[in-house]
C-alpha cells in the first residue's frame, strides 16, 4: 500500500501548488490501489469539488498566466512549461505576446484569477479564441468554467503519470 507521504510526493502537485487535495483524498480513504490514471481522478476531483469556494479560487490563483511573467522568467513547474510549450506559447510573436499580456491583465482584473484553459490539443490561435470568448463571461460562469478546466488540467497530468 502506497504511504500517505508517498502519494502526496507523487501526487500533491497534480493540481498546482495544491498539496492539500492529494493530502485530503488520501486521509479520506479515497485512494484505492491500484493507482490508475481514472481512479486517482476521480478521487482528487472529488475533494477539490467538495473544498470551500475560497480554497478553489486557491488553486485557480496557483495557476501561471498564459505566456505570462512565470514563462518568461523561466519559473513555471514542469507540468505547466510543458503543456504550454505543447501549445506553441513559448514561440509566440511580439505582437501575440502582447495580446496575451493584455488579455491576461483584463482577465485577471475582472476574475481575480487567472485565464485557466487545458491546452492539451489546442495550439494558440485557439487559446486566443477561448480567451477572446471567455473575458465576456459571468464571473459565476467563468469561475464554473476555470474549475472545470483545472480538473481537465489534472486528469490529463494522471493521464501522463498513471498507466489504466
Amino acid at each position: 500500500m502506497i504511504s500517505r507521504d508517498e502519494f502526496v510526493s507523487r501526487f500533491g502537485g497534480v493540481y498546482e501548488h495544491s498539496s492539500f487535495i492529494a493530502e485530503r483524498a488520501f486521509d479520506r480513504g479515497l485512494i484505492r490501489e491500484p493507482l490508475t490514471a481514472t481512479g486517482v481522478d476521480q478521487a482528487l476531483a472529488a475533494v477539490f469539488r467538495a473544498a470551500h469556494e475560497d480554497e478553489r479560487l486557491g488553486v485557480l490563483r496557483a495557476h501561471p498566466d498564459l505566456a505570462g511573467k512565470l514563462a518568461i522568467a523561466g519559473e513555471l513547474t514542469e507540468e505547466s512549461r510543458r503543456e504550454q510549450a505543447g501549445a506553441g506559447l513559448d514561440r509566440l510573436s511580439p505582437e501575440e505576446h502582447a495580446e496575451f499580456t493584455k488579455l491576461n491583465s483584463a482577465y485577471i482584473d475582472k476574475y481575480k484569477f487567472p485565464f485557466i484553459i487545458a491546452v492539451s490539443g489546442l495550439d494558440k490561435d485557439d487559446i486566443l479564441s477561448a480567451f477572446r470568448q471567455r473575458i465576456d463571461n459571468s464571473a459565476a460562469v467563468e469561475l464554473e468554467t476555470a474549475c472545470a478546466e483545472v480538473e481537465k488540467i489534472a486528469g490529463l497530468r494522471l493521464r501522463h503519470m498513471l498507466a489504466e
